[in-house]
């Protein structure tokens, strides 16, 4: 396995809500390698847009460790920490709300250039903006270079995130919720450029998403983690997770996606919940997190003994039932 960029050791984050302390995120543990894409899925509110945003130095960590190349972020000063802000670009879910309405899309992606120093001169300038907006497949060039972002449509906005945050020449992208809240028919486009550009310049890619039938098409030759809750219960080889899932929850997300033939979604067995109702993280359940909803509920151990993330057949399980029978 190459070497990991990005490392979690055992990071929280907590909130204050009035006098309540809530943890979004709880003691979650993973690497990120380079060129690697991996996805982050759950239901809202589980801790996975948390969990990018303390990666990408946007959020501070409560306690444990988020590290760049085996150097802990806290630890990182001048020079060092510069690099790692530059190698670490985040692609924010809403391209409405993420660009500047009053700057042209030159203006946008020309302005990281020219502060960072990335281009010699306006002629230099100029032509790697032309550059970076044919590699997010915006072309020809000229036709958006002194356009303002309403004027384009959604897609296109959130291309031109892209080719911004492609501007300093990072090594990792969190990718919060990037293909959202544009239309379905161009959410695979967009996929597709992520994934052209992953191997053409070799980034490691977080892909943070709610949806597990994408999480599935963009991360089947990397790794897909799922969260619950602020923990991570499962994490595993994207096709070993989607064709021999272990946690129940991830289970149930999969018997949600239906299949491309309607037939095969009508005959698909739907695993039932024991509840619809998702718990506050005011009012977290004792034990495993998941017990009070989940189909295979054994009792008291599930109730009183929250479980570890332990290896089982090549995957990482939270879950009492997967890690008795390992």
């Amino acid at each position: 396995m190459a070497n990991p960029i990005i490392t979690l050791e055992n990071v929280t984050r907590t909130f204050q809500v009035k006098r309540q302390v809530i943890r979004a995120v709880d003691d979650v543990s993973l690497s990120v390698c380079e060129g690697e894409i991996m996805c982050l899925v759950g239901e809202s509110g589980c801790g996975k847009t948390t969990t990018g945003k303390m990666i990408a130095g946007v959020l501070p960590i409560s306690s444990g460790k988020i590290l760049y190349r085996h150097q802990s972020i806290d630890m990182l000063r001048s020079d060092d920490y510069k690099k790692y802000r530059l190698a670490v670009q985040m692609i924010h879910q809403d391209p409405y709300a993420s660009l500047n309405p009053a700057h042209t899309i030159f203006q946008i992606i020309a302005a990281p250039l020219r502060h960072h120093g990335f281009t010699r001169d306006e002629a230099h300038t100029q032509a790697r903006v032309r550059e970076l907006l044919q590699l997010v497949d915006l072309t020809p060039p000229e036709d958006f270079l002194d356009k303002f972002p309403h004027q384009l449509s959604g897609g296109q906005r959130q291309r031109v995130s892209i080719a911004r945050a492609l501007t300093v020449n990072p090594s990792f992208i969190v990718a919060d919720e990037a293909v959202s809240m544009v239309d379905v028919s161009i959410r695979i486009s967009l996929l597709n450029t992520l994934t052209k550009l992953k191997n053409a310049m070799g980034l490691a890619v977080l892909f943070i998403t709610h949806d597990l039938a994408l999480a599935k098409y963009f991360a089947w030759e990397g790794r897909i983690g799922v969260m619950y809750l602020g923990r991570l219960v499962e994490l595993a080889p994207a096709h070993e997770l989607v064709e021999s899932p272990k946690h129940p929850y991830t289970q149930v997300l999969l018997s949600a996606i239906p299949e491309a033939d309607p037939e095969v979604t009508r005959r698909k067995k739907h695993i039932q919940l024991r509840s619809m109702d998702v718990p506050s993280l005011l009012r977290l359940p004792t034990g495993c997190a998941f017990h009070p909803r989940c189909p295979a509920f054994m009792g008291e151990v599930c109730e009183k003994v929250r479980p570890e993330l332990m290896p089982a057949d090549g995957a990482m399980v939270a879950c009492h039932l997967v890690n008795r029978k390992t």
